[in-house]
Parts: C-alpha cells; sequence; structure tokens
C-alpha cells in the first residue's frame, strides 16, 4: 500500500470512526483501526463487534493494500501533524505502516487486515430514505431518555417503529418516556420494528453532517443488525433482543391542567432550581396556579438541607385546576433542552399521576415525567 492523503481529511476521517474502538477487548484487532484501500479512497473501520463505523477519504493511491493499526497510536500521531500531505507505506512482510508527513517519519507495528471482522455490504434497494436533518433531531429529542443501567439492556435501546410513510421512536428508562414520530419521503411495503443501542444512534447523529442530505437504513433480515449508509460513512449496529415495554398504554390521555410556558424561561428557571436541587435527589416542587384576574403563574422552587433554598416564578397560561407537583429537575432540563418550539405545554392530572410536556403546536414530540414523591 502506498497512499498519499492530506492531514486534516484523515484525522477528520479517524475522529469519526475512532468511537467505534473497543477499549477492553481480549482480541488486540479490535483496539486497532483498518487502513484500506478502496476503489480509488482510502477507507477506515473500527468495531467493538457491538457497533461498526466506516469512513471514506479522498487520497492519492499508488499501491492498493490493507492493514490495521493501533488506534490511539495512529490518532494521536496524525493530530500532532501540520497540515500537510501525509504519506503512508505498508510494508506487508512485517506489517508495519510508515507515515511520512513534513519532517516526520513514524513507523507503526500493525495487525494483518485479514484478522479484522468483515463489515456487513448493504443491500441499499431495500433501505428506507431518512432525511439526515430530521432524524438528527429525532434522536437528540428521545435518545437520551433511554436508561444507563445495564441490568435492563432493552431500555438502554431505543424502540422503532415503521410503518406506511410514519416512524417512530421511542425510548424510556422507567421514570420517563420520550416518543416522536415524522414522515417518511417514501412510504415503506411493509412494517417493522427493531430495538436500536441508544449510543449507536447517538453516534449517528454525531457523524451525520448538517443540512438536507438523505441516507439510507437498511435492517436486513434475520441478521440481528441495522446499518445507516450516508454519503462518506456507514455506521452497523446490533440490534437489542427482547420486548420493548409498551409505553403507549402509560401515557396519559386526558388532563386536568394545561400549563403553557416560555421554553426558554422554563429552561432558565429550572437550571437555577437544579443548582440547589442537585444536593437533595434533584427534587423540584412546580406550584402551578391559574391566577384569579390576569396570567397564571408556575413557581418552581427546590432546597436541600445543605446548600439552601430557591425560588423562580415564571408567567405561564393556566387552564383547569392548581396543583402542586414534584419531578426530577434534571429530567425536566434535559427535555426544555431539546425542545424547539418556543412554547411547551405541561399537562397534569395529580401530584401523583404522570405528567406530560410538549411543543406547543406539535404533537410529534412528547415526553412524559413520572412524578416524585412530595415531602
Amino acid at each position: 500500500m502506498k497512499v498519499s492523503v492530506s492531514q486534516q481529511q484523515l484525522a477528520h476521517g479517524l475522529g469519526i470512526v475512532s468511537r467505534a474502538v473497543s477499549s477492553h477487548s481480549t482480541l488486540p484487532v479490535l483496539a486497532n483501526i483498518l487502513v484500506a484501500t478502496d476503489e480509488g479512497r482510502l477507507r477506515l473501520s473500527a468495531t467493538n463487534l457491538e457497533l461498526g463505523i466506516s469512513c471514506w477519504i479522498g487520497a492519492q493511491i499508488e499501491e492498493e493494500g490493507a492493514v490495521t493499526v493501533p488506534a490511539r497510536i495512529f490518532n494521536d500521531l496524525i493530530g500532532t501533524m501540520p497540515s500537510d500531505m501525509v504519506n503512508l507505506a505498508l510494508d506487508e512482510r512485517t506489517q508495519t505502516l510508515n507515515v511520512v508527513c513534513g519532517t516526520s517519519n513514524t513507523d507503526i507495528k500493525g495487525i494483518d487486515a485479514q484478522e479484522f471482522p468483515p463489515m456487513p455490504v448493504p443491500n441499499l434497494e431495500n433501505g428506507i430514505e431518512l432525511n439526515v436533518a430530521d432524524f438528527k433531531e429525532m434522536i437528540q429529542q428521545v435518545a437520551f431518555a433511554a436508561s444507563a443501567d445495564d441490568a435492563r439492556p432493552v431500555l438502554q435501546g431505543v424502540s422503532m417503529t415503521v410503518e406506511g410513510s410514519e416512524i417512530t421512536l421511542a425510548a424510556t428508562d422507567g421514570f420517563r418516556i420520550s416518543t416522536r414520530r415524522a414522515k417518511l419521503s417514501n412510504p415503506v411495503d411493509k412494517p417493522m420494528s427493531a430495538i436500536i443501542p441508544a449510543r449507536a444512534l447517538n453516534e449517528l447523529a454525531r457523524v451525520a453532517a448538517d443540512g438536507k442530505q438523505t441516507f439510507n437504513m437498511v435492517v436486513p433480515d434475520g441478521r440481528g443488525q441495522v446499518l445507516f449508509h450516508l454519503k462518506d460513512v456507514e455506521l452497523v449496529s446490533q440490534l437489542i433482543d427482547g420486548n420493548f415495554p409498551d409505553y403507549r398504554a402509560i401515557m396519559p390521555q386526558s388532563f386536568k391542567t394545561t400549563t403553557i410556558v416560555s421554553t426558554a424561561s422554563f429552561l432558565k428557571a429550572c437550571k437555577q432550581a437544579e443548582i440547589i436541587a442537585r444536593e437533595g435527589n434533584n427534587v423540584v416542587r412546580l406550584s402551578i396556579s391559574a391566577g384569579q384576574e390576569g396570567p397564571g403563574a408556575v413557581e418552581i422552587s427546590a432546597q436541600s438541607e445543605e446548600t439552601g433554598s430557591s425560588e423562580v416564578v415564571v408567567n405561564a397560561t393556566v387552564t383547569g385546576t392548581d396543583l402542586i407537583v414534584a419531578f426530577n429537575v434534571r429530567y425536566l432540563r434535559e427535555l426544555l433542552d431539546v425542545v424547539k418550539g418556543a412554547s411547551v405545554a405541561l399537562e397534569t392530572n395529580a401530584n401523583n399521576t404522570p405528567g406530560m410536556l410538549r411543543p406547543v403546536g406539535n404533537d410529534d414530540f412528547k415526553h412524559v415525567i413520572m412524578p416524585m414523591h412530595l415531602g
């Protein structure tokens, strides 16, 4: 292999794939990145057997070839090089990659590319076309609500259902549920559902460029995998096996109180309350009052024996009965961080039943939060 590639493109490609490198595997090759020539471009790939990412970058190829090199060493080395052309040359007999840039000349010992796990090749004819910007927003509004607890793997995933021309994502950690649906540009022939690891979707959102591009999602039959094919990047993930909870049955259908409040004001108040609340189990109390004359209000208060107390009042339009209810302030903040609308509606029934939040004028995004005990 003899290849010339720009340092900036190589560093960018390594930044995309290196998040899939295995940090604690018994297989040494999984700590490596595959560097291979591929139809006139340079392909970089990394996998931990659950998640795999490949990236293609432009390069001048003199000789074809492939090798795997330690991800951390290669990444750190390229990151320290000047913005110049990097020349890569492989000694196949010793599996050593020679890296030359400017005045630096480095040899890195690699492992034969034959030992690297093969990455699946998608059949894009069966793919579902998705808009990059829309799907990124869906991921950001749902994946944060997935569980981080290894004890319940199914809750570490995001439930995806596709039917007709509609796609729905949902995630829950047992204390909150986030759901988002969107229209597809092309309807699917047959409905499908899968549980995709939240981590894989977060990585997809990270590597997907912004803009109006589309990409393809393929779920091959019987393989237990999902593959996302972007312009210069492919991401493959194992699916999570199991039954996702019937979250629709838990989502309340009717409400006694609806509180409409500015998203920015509510977020700011929650951030202030969290400074005190994080010392006391993250509990914040919302006192919702309709107001006898004029607009209603929500008082967001927190108190902790160690740090003190805090109250912030936010103007609101309240219809229905007054209510005092407690929520986990971190959950509220994380939700408000991803609401795109100017105003948000909080719909409630009682202090011991779930509350629902959604952007005003948008029923495609709904978020349910379980209440906390009012002490």
